[in-house]
């Protein structure tokens, strides 16, 4: 009877799961996410429009928090920063948890239903967080195992502020004077499918939302979160201080 209440508890909270798999190449080395299909499929059909538009390519890491989040698919860099075109927001589908090494959908503060084009890898446990604020963020994929790698090498960058840079210091970045490139910041060059297969990755567990509200209600995040409960839309400030890079 014991082993019985176990694994219906296990039952609760991990379920199986398949995928199609996505490579994003990035500056700092490649990318391979599992997408939840089933569980958000209009989360994950949202994704692949971009994907298969090839809105993603040639963007850039636009925001990293330390063990918390590493955010992009909002803007290009060419002289300035510039949002990408973005379609109508896909309805939010909070199943599945905001735990380390999920991606999920950004969207703007008090609307459950406005993730467009952004997402965030979860660098940590996000769960008791983000699975409850503003009706839940959406987890549509899970990177693999030695994706760590590159979330780390672009986790362990200087930031200027939010911001990952290359080839800038610290100092730099206090520097007003200070001009900022497309090779100073993370890149992803390109988001393809390799397996367009639902069914392609069939020992996948993701983990059940613990969204317990249910009524999109705002909660305070812990310090760790260092802002997780605004600017999920807006490009950040720190941005703004670097000089445009000078043309003839």
């Amino acid at each position: 009877m014991k082993k019985m209440i176990l694994a219906g508890l296990l039952a609760v909270t991990t379920f199986a799961s398949s995928a199609t798999v996505v490579e994003m190449q990035t500056s700092q080395g490649t990318i391979t996410i599992n997408l939840f299909d089933q569980h958000t499929p209009k989360t994950v059909g949202n994704f692949l429009s971009y994907v298969n538009n090839e809105s993603y390519n040639n963007t850039v890491i636009h925001r990293s928090v330390n063990n918390f989040v590493i955010q992009g698919g909002g803007f290009t860099y060419d002289n300035e920063f510039k949002a990408i075109e973005t379609s109508d927001a896909v309805d939010n589908e909070p199943v599945l948890s905001n735990v380390k090494g999920t991606i999920a959908m950004a969207k703007l503060g008090n609307d459950a239903n406005s993730a467009t084009s952004q997402w965030f890898f979860n660098l940590k446990d996000n769960s008791e967080n983000l699975d409850n604020q503003n009706g839940g963020f959406t987890v549509f994929g899970q990177i693999t195992a030695d994706s760590n790698d590159v979330i780390d090498a672009i986790r362990e960058l200087t930031h200027c502020g939010e911001i990952p840079v290359v080839g800038i210091t610290t100092e730099q970045c206090a520097d007003p004077d200070t001009v900022l490139t497309s090779a100073n910041l993370v890149s992803i060059n390109s988001v393809v499918v390799l397996d367009d297969d639902p069914n392609s990755s069939i020992n996948l567990s993701p983990k059940e939302s613990t969204n317990n509200n249910g009524d999109g209600l705002i909660v305070t995040p812990d310090e760790s979160s260092s802002g997780g409960a605004i600017g999920w839309f807006v490009l950040p400030l720190a941005l703004l201080g670097f000089k445009r890079r000078r043309t003839v």
